[in-house]
């Protein structure tokens, strides 16, 4: 350093860019284009002369087919510069698989004249493809592609399943305007309007009708306003109102679901969200407008208010000083010092918002202009709107990326999901599925006391399935769980902690032994699996981690009457255990009925504190599952159960919740499952080993079950006092139905965690209200675990 005049140390040199790590999304070179083929689906994507096709098998063991063909749509492997070397059976397979988009893929086949009837296709990778194999390709000429993941017969003890495949496409002349190319219409668009960056265009859309506003470069805001044209034609001028919509729908911004309607001033439902791959907006602040830009120094600056007047005016709508709007892919948040704060959007390119009109509406959209901040990135950029006919038909979903690398994967319904919809319409998105939440002929409280009387039925389908198998399963596995996998059983399943290396947990869930290097690992995050995958990588073990989550749905069936309830449902082979001989924490494979039933395992396992098993089939024999169980049920008094009454039996018998009780922030000894962690038996080193020893020898808080005095709620996160000092906090907290008084479990400082101990659980600022409670022994049902092992 050169030293200053005044002493301090000049800075030599000129100032460093400022290049924070981004999602792969923002790294895509312009004319990239990536194509996720989930396992046993299908793309069709065009070709241009010189384009670069390059396949990827991220976890490995995924064999890929392919049909390429020409504009006339003549097969012609050729455009690939390879020979087609496969009958093309399992493409064909796939087409007719009825799996989601595939009646639309067909179609589109259709109308480009492409028949894959007999057609020969081009096959890629194998059973030991490592993960992460690539293959890749130039095209020839023009045409068009078909790329898919073929899935295999259904077989849980080969562990047999189907994994996504990437498909990634460099253009040799990217078409567009934008930096990123626009995703596939979700439909025949009747519409296709670019909003160009720092304008707004005005358009109608039907009643029935479908909307879809997308972000094209990423980290773009657009601004939303609508008029219910009937209305508007009688000089009602009735925007769209976010303080009515938040006011009526319980939320900060709707979202895909029960919650997903925006609303007039006269509570008129003008639009639906339909989907969202996105998931952060804003509803609460106006549209940038004429007065914001003066404030801060930039007079005369274009503005979305100005814009949306501009656009609004060939309709007869006044204009405004400021509009109210949804304002999408906005990135806002208030504080706990109830400051608003704004920071760059979430978006990346080509995500979207996809609503439903629910009456006749003139629209307005912007690509808002703010480069002042951080509201669009710092580089505004252009927006794009589509809209579909009103035959159209869509699920409602949100995104959800298994890392933030991974391209969107819409929230999907699994094999039990209609059966669960004739009973209910409360649906909620966790992890990626649509899961029951609650009941209207079956309320929560019902679902309870059958579980602990007699027997329910619940979807735990959104669990995460891994196939673990090769050589160095047992060694991964022995190394990236907290328990003794050497010590496991075939047959045996055992319940365990994955740790990062400072200790802090990843994930909790159960390993399946199935051979000497066959396991299948369940939990609860997608995290488990990507984390085996670079630790294999990292140590160069011989071993593949396959998700099965798709191929693999699963029904529990808890309760005191399970047992009578399952056995007589399934049948298992003579060199299996019976069902009604099953031992706790053990699974077996049967079949339903019989022995030409549909395959099944079946575990005796579950989330309750009762005795209960766990079914899983596959997709296909979903419904078959679930109507033989439930039929077969209603003798034993069997009831559906949701999310909501899951919760109060697992809260009771002290069974943990990921993002409630654990984080990666907290240690197994801190969420109240230390004996996952057999320091003293295990010999074999393993991830975050050293971490938790230190760990426990000083231990820091302590997993303890509360009691609080009264009837007023608690929830997760109120804050724990003993006078002024704030010493924990709620994890997770019910009224029990069993004793009538509210429960919790909490994380208390280790000084304050003895039993008998009074604190005060704190609301509003934590200290103007306070309730009563002590610490209680943990868990607060059934704490020697006597019913599940019965």
């Amino acid at each position: 350093m050169i030293p200053h005049p005044t002493g301090l140390p000049f800075r030599s040199g000129p100032p460093r860019a400022s290049a924070p790590r981004r999602a792969a999304a923002y790294r895509r070179a312009p004319g990239d284009e990536w194509h996720r083929v989930a396992g046993g689906g299908a793309v069709l994507v065009e070709l241009r002369p010189g384009d670069g096709v390059t396949l990827a098998n991220p976890e490995g063991g995924q064999i890929c087919e392919m049909l390429a063909a020409r504009p006339g749509g003549q097969a012609d492997p050729g455009l690939l510069g390879v020979p087609a070397d496969a009958p093309g059976d399992g493409l064909r397979a796939v087409l007719a698989s009825g799996a989601s988009g595939m009646a639309r893929l067909c179609a589109g086949l259709a109308r480009r004249g492409i028949d894959p009837a007999g057609a020969r296709t081009v096959s890629l990778f194998g059973a030991a493809s490592p993960a992460g194999d690539t293959a890749g390709f130039t095209a020839t000429g023009a045409g068009w592609l078909l790329v898919a993941a073929p899935a295999p017969l259904p077989d849980f003890e080969a562990q047999a399943t189907a994994t996504p495949l990437v498909l990634r496409i460099a253009r040799a002349a990217p078409r567009e305007t934008g930096r990123f190319a626009l995703p596939d219409p979700l439909a025949d668009p009747l519409q296709d309007l670019r909003i160009a960056s720092a304008t707004a265009r005005a358009y109608r859309v039907a009643k029935g009708e479908f909307l879809q506003i997308l972000d094209v470069d990423g980290r773009q805001c657009t601004d939303f306003q609508c008029f219910d044209a009937r209305k508007a034609d009688r000089g009602l001028f009735l925007p769209l109102d976010v303080t009515t919509t938040r006011t009526i729908q319980g939320h900060g911004y709707p979202m895909p679901g029960l919650h997903g309607k925006y609303f007039d001033q006269e509570l008129t439902p003008l639009v639906e969200v339909v989907q969202d791959t996105c998931g952060r907006h804003d509803a609460f602040a106006l549209a940038c407008n004429a007065k914001y830009y003066d404030d801060i120094g930039y007079p005369g600056h274009a503005n979305c208010s100005d814009n949306f007047n501009a656009a609004l005016a060939p309709y007869g709508i006044p204009g405004r000083p400021g509009w109210m709007a949804a304002n999408f892919f906005f990135n806002t948040a208030i504080d706990a010092h109830g400051v608003m704060t704004a920071d760059e959007p979430w978006s990346r390119p080509g995500d979207y918002v996809l609503m439903r009109a629910l009456t006749d509406l003139v629209c307005v959209s912007s690509a808002c202009p703010d480069d002042t901040s951080a509201a669009n990135g710092w580089h505004p950029s252009d927006i794009h709107v589509r809209t579909y006919g009103a035959a159209e038909r869509f699920c409602r979903a949100t995104a959800w990326r298994p890392t933030p690398d991974e391209d969107p994967i819409m929230t999907r319904e699994s094999a039990f999901h209609d059966s669960f919809a004739a009973m209910t319409a409360d649906f909620a998105d966790y992890n990626g599925f649509w899961l029951p939440n609650s009941f209207p002929q079956c309320d929560v409280l019902e679902s309870y006391w059958a579980c602990r009387e007699k027997a329910v039925v619940m979807d735990l389908s959104a669990l995460r399935k891994f196939e673990v198998t090769g050589p160095d399963a047992e060694g991964l596995l022995n190394w990236v769980l907290t328990r003794n996998v050497e010590k496991l059983g075939q047959g045996q399943v055992v319940y365990s902690a994955m740790c990062h290396p400072h200790g802090g947990m990843i994930d909790d869930g159960t390993l399946f032994r199935l051979g000497a290097q066959n396991f299948r690992w369940i939990g609860g995050t997608d995290a488990g699996g990507a984390w085996m995958r670079e630790e294999a990588a990292r140590l160069g073990l011989d071993v593949m981690i396959r998700s099965s989550t798709d191929q693999m749905n699963n029904l529990a069936v808890q309760g005191p009457a399970s047992r009578a309830l399952v056995s007589g449902v399934f049948w298992t082979a003579p060199h299996q255990p019976r069902l009604d001989e099953l031992a706790w924490f053990r699974f077996c494979p049967a079949r339903l009925g019989g022995p030409e039933g549909a395959p099944v395992v079946i575990s005796r396992t579950g989330y309750t504190g009762e005795l209960g098993y766990e079914i899983f089939c596959h997709p296909r024999d979903g419904k078959a599952v679930f109507d033989a169980i439930w039929e077969a049920g209603q003798p034993h008094g069997l009831r559906p159960m949701g999310l909501a009454a899951l919760d109060l039996v697992r809260i009771e018998a002290g069974l943990v919740f990921a993002g409630y009780d654990f984080s990666d922030q907290t240690d197994p000894f801190e969420a109240g499952i230390g004996f996952t962690v057999p320091l003293k038996s295990k010999t074999a080193d393993f991830a975050g080993r050293d971490a938790l020893l230190r760990r426990k020898e000083h231990p820091a808080r302590k997993f303890v079950g509360l009691e609080i005095e009264g009837q007023s709620p608690v929830a997760h996160g109120d804050c724990i006092r003993i006078g002024r000092a704030q010493v924990g906090e709620i994890c997770s907290a019910m009224r029990s139905p069993q004793s009538g008084t509210w429960i919790a479990l909490a994380r208390l400082d280790v000084a304050c965690a003895a039993e008998g101990t009074a604190v005060e659980v704190g609301q509003l600022d934590g200290h103007i209200k306070r309730y009563p409670a002590r610490v209680v022994p943990f868990p607060h049902y059934d704490p020697q675990k006597t019913r599940p092992r019965s």
